[in-house]
C-alpha cells in the first residue's frame, strides 16, 4: 500500500496534537512537514524525535 503524504498546516499547537492522536503511529499516512509562517522566530525549529514516533 503507498502510503498518503500529508502536509500539516496551523499554529498553536493544534497542528501538533493532530500529528499526535491521527498521524503519528498511522502507517497509511507519511507527514513530510509541518507549516508555522505565521509564527516569528519558528524558523528552522525542529519536532522532537523522541516524540515523534517509531514511524519517523
Amino acid at each position: 500500500m503507498v502510503k498518503k503524504k500529508v502536509i500539516i498546516m496551523g499554529a498553536a499547537g493544534r497542528d501538533f496534537h493532530n500529528f499526535n492522536v491521527f498521524f503519528r503511529d498511522n502507517k497509511d499516512y507519511k507527514v513530510v512537514c509541518f507549516t508555522a509562517t505565521q509564527i516569528p522566530g519558528i524558523h528552522g525549529r525542529k519536532y522532537p524525535s523522541e516524540l515523534a514516533g517509531s514511524l519517523y
